[in-house]
């Protein structure tokens, strides 16, 4: 009887907030993990392998790409990506030509 009761009073709540809230935990999970994995390509391909700061800088570019189109990631995603490639990019450059020139 207990059953009955319950179930008739089922849906009956209001979840919008947490509906807001799972997909604001969803949303961050998602740029974590993608910055994570565009930071652990660039660090592995450009250090540990050593195939250069250039193929680290392509595969955090493929990794962002392909994020942003498969979730459908807003304007902010292209821009935060856009910003990761110009300063990764700036620092790929001027790095090795302050070495150079203390070399």
């Amino acid at each position: 009887m207990a059953q009955a009761a319950h179930g008739s009073a089922q849906g009956g709540m209001d979840i919008s907030d947490q509906r807001a809230t799972f997909s604001g935990f969803l949303t961050a999970t998602i740029w974590t993990s993608a910055l994570i994995a565009q930071a652990v390509a660039l660090l592995t391909l450009a250090f540990a392998i050593g195939d250069g700061w250039w193929a680290g800088m392509a595969a955090l570019v493929v990794i962002g790409v392909a994020v942003g189109l498969v979730f459908k990631m807003p304007g902010a995603w292209w821009a935060v990506l856009v910003a990761e490639v110009v300063l990764l990019g700036a620092g790929g450059i001027i790095v090795p030509a302050l070495a150079g020139l203390m070399g």
